[in-house]
């Protein structure tokens, strides 16, 4: 084994001085070239968390029912009844900037790995998805090749694609944002650990041919900036190219494994490839690991020991298995077609205590002997500086929102404000399958979550629910990380709230700019400051999640964008519930009271064009409250014929939406103004109810401000005062929107 050759080699692969000496210093000598690349990838930003992990801490992440927290593929959370589930999210972004079919394909890959080595099989996936403007043609052909990739890999693979998030806005243009969430059910028994524990046991490789695609993706991609059009050639072979069929193959041959209990741990090889699955499985357990990397199947010749080991292919999973129970897997991976290969074995750790990765190359050489914890825990923890931008926190009334409250002269036509804010997404979601294994009760663009009978292949439904939901809002949080990464978990509480559902746990892909950035780094300590107080407020333990840096493009950062996904339980799914909509005639009431703070807003932001104050405020005890409330109108028969959070876009969003989805107009005659019209103030929701006396008396036990605010029926969408047009015009305006952009033709 000799060392690298030449000493700059270190920094080409991303790789900073004091990195490369922390290198010299743990080995006692220069590293082999592989050992240098393999430190390089796991030691990124994508695979290491470096520069977020000491902030990371601060969540919580413990509760009773919590079987795996952070540090594993997923979490999982017991559900009761003998059932968990494992939930887990995800970003590829870089990779979907420079190649977008492939880049989210192989997203949605990797995302149902990481739940299927947990035990679990994958029963739903969702997709929070920013792009830039749609008047930049680049930010159109990201987003049309981003939700073909998508749909392409999860209709083909079998997982339905059941909900998400679409956002378009200007600091997205040359860095778009690619979160994937998915969500899996297995019986508890058949959980298992990313652990290779147990000397002698075998490493076996399953699944697809090792490539050259993918190699150094983790490092060149998603620990560096973009430039504008990175379409660059030279980096498109830093995007994995994936295949869904070989992934479908794959999932059944692991569950039948684990159902027979062939496995001691397994792990699938994402971000650095078998740099991160060998070294991460021995760490884990405290043991070591050989590996011959001329035993890996290749599906190129000549590949060398440091493109074998650093690959990151798709569609390949490490198994750990007994030597006596290695004919029976390779029985059932040959009935399965999936490709099953030894390369390796467990080994004692060493005198110190600490096991070793030794990789062998050809002929049998060791190409690299390292510490395996070195890799996978020892990479540098920075405490990066802190700088709040100089307008933090002075974000003053301007002229324009002082107008829209009513406090001014400033003319507005709400109309076709109103207009300018909505768009329909169903030309995303309809690209999708969302009915896949009959369990969506409530699918994309119907209620606040989506709703899926708790039942997969082997695990019989009884009764109960499961709602979830991801969101996201950057306007929010580019006036306030702390205060909008906070209402963001509420919103998403409330989600699953209305539709029945009580939060049992969440995961966060935290997508921030570039962490060398002083403001950046604030930004990302805030929001997770304000993510650990909501999430302790309302009992929600973070069970796992991602973070994303170096969103930039040309030196400019995105907005900040912390995504939360949040999963319920619903207890009785005995019917089910209202979702967005309208009863035919029945009233209008306004739950959790008015407000006209327009700081964040989306009005603000592409109306006025200024922040417009400072976010609302939210109150933790009030939000429960609500919660409970819509819980138990919900549990009523007959009580609610329709029900909707205001949150994006306001009262005039929420109000039209619910208009769309029923197909009915609606009269609304207490709104005064058009700030209290687009107000995002938190902890408010518009139910539709045939009996608004039943409703209000419930509300007033339960401490929560309500008020009928006006009633549906007709073929107008009327505010009294500030809108008044047909409701066939607001469809037409909502529905054509994506479709003229995309010079798609609606069907």
């Amino acid at each position: 084994m000799t060392g690298i050759e030449e000493p700059n080699t270190y920094r080409q692969l991303g790789l900073t001085d004091e990195e490369y000496d922390q290198i010299l210093h743990l080995l006692g000598r220069d590293p082999s070239p592989l050992e240098l690349a393999m430190y390089s990838v796991m030691w990124s930003e994508h695979c290491s968390y470096k520069s977020s992990r000491l902030h990371l801490r601060r969540l919580p992440s413990e509760g009773s029912d919590v079987l795996v927290g952070p540090g594993e593929n997923a979490g999982v959370v017991d559900v009761g009844d003998g059932v968990a589930i494992a939930l887990r999210i995800e970003s590829h972004n870089h990779p979907s900037a420079v190649e977008p079919y492939q880049g989210a394909a192989t997203g949605v890959g990797g995302i149902l790995r990481d739940v299927f080595t947990m035990g679990a099989r994958p029963i739903a996936i969702m997709d929070p998805l920013f792009f830039g403007d749609l008047e930049d043609p680049r930010s159109r052909y990201i987003f049309d090749g981003v939700v073909r990739g998508i749909s392409g890999y999860g209709n083909s693979v079998g997982v339905p694609t059941v909900g998400g998030q679409l956002t378009f806005s200007r600091c997205y243009r040359g860095n778009p944002l690619v979160n994937v969430f998915c969500l899996g059910l297995l019986p508890i028994g058949r959980l298992v650990l990313g652990r290779a524990s147990g000397a002698g046991n075998l490493a076996v490789l399953l699944g697809s041919l090792t490539g050259r695609d993918g190699i150094g993706g983790v490092s060149v991609l998603a620990s560096a900036g973009l430039k504008a059009g990175s379409e660059d050639d030279s980096k498109r072979p830093s995007v994995q190219v994936g295949d869904p069929f070989e992934e479908k193959r794959l999932i059944e041959a692991c569950l039948a494994l684990l159902d027979e209990d062939l496995v001691v741990g397994i792990q699938d090889l994402g971000g650095a490839g078998l740099s991160c699955a060998t070294s991460e499985t021995a760490a884990r357990a405290g043991f070591g690991m050989e590996v011959d990397t001329t035993a890996v199947p290749c599906r190129e010749p000549g590949m060398s020991p440091v493109e074998i080991m650093t690959s990151e292919s798709q569609e390949r999973m490490l198994a750990i298995v007994e030597p006596e129970h290695l004919e029976r897997l390779l029985e059932l991976c040959a009935r399965h077609e999936v490709r099953a290969t030894v390369i390796g074995k467990v080994t004692e750790p060493g005198e110190d205590g600490h096991g070793r990765l030794v990789v062998h190359g050809p002929g049998g050489e060791v190409v690299a002997d390292v510490p395996a914890a070195s890799l996978a825990d020892d990479a540098p923890l920075y405490r990066r500086p802190l700088a709040a931008p100089e307008e933090a926190g002075a974000h003053p009334l301007g002229e324009k929102a002082a107008a829209a409250a009513g406090r001014g002269p400033y003319p507005f036509d709400v109309t076709a404000a109103l207009l300018a804010l909505s768009y329909d997404p169903a030309f995303v979601y309809e690209q999708y399958d969302h009915q896949l294994f009959l369990n969506t009760v409530r699918g994309p663009g119907t209620a606040d979550a989506a709703v899926l009978r708790l039942a997969a292949p082997g695990i019989a439904y009884n009764g109960r629910g499961l709602s979830l939901t991801t969101d996201a809002n950057p306007g929010w949080c580019a006036v306030d990380p702390r205060a909008g990464a906070a209402a963001t978990v509420a919103e998403a509480v409330l989600n699953v709230a209305v539709t029945g559902g009580h939060p049992v746990a969440a995961v966060d892909c935290l997508n921030f700019g570039n962490p060398e950035h002083p403001v950046v780094m604030w930004q990302l300590s805030e929001a997770i400051d304000g993510m650990a107080e909501a999430c302790l407020a309302f009992g929600l333990p973070v069970v796992g999640g991602n973070v994303s840096l170096y969103n930039e493009s040309d030196g400019a950062d995105i907005d900040p964008t912390p995504v939360v996904a949040v999963v319920g339980v619903i207890d009785s799914l005995e019917r089910p519930p209202p979702g967005i909509g309208l009863g035919g005639e029945g009233c209008l009431v306004l739950l959790g009271g008015r407000a006209a703070g327009l700081g964040g807003s989306r009005f603000a932001r592409q109306v006025l064009g200024e922040p417009a104050g400072g976010l609302p405020l939210l109150d933790y005890e009030a939000h429960s409250r609500l919660c409970d409330l819509v819980r138990s109108a919900l549990a009523e028969r007959n009580l609610l014929d329709g029900i909707h959070d205001i949150s994006d876009g306001g009262l005039g969003l929420c109000l039209a939406e619910m208009c769309l989805v029923a197909g009915r107009g609606l009269v609304v005659d207490q709104v005064p103004s058009s700030a209290e019209l687009f107000s995002e103030a938190p902890s408010r929701v518009v139910a539709s109810t045939p009996e608004p006396e039943r409703l209000l008396a419930l509300a007033r036990s339960a401490g929560v401000p309500a008020e009928v605010i006006g009633r549906a029926g007709g073929d107008r969408f009327v505010v009294s005062g500030l809108v008044d047009l047909p409701l066939t015009e607001l469809q037409s305006a909502r529905a054509s929107r994506l479709e003229e952009a995309l010079e798609v033709t609606a069907p």
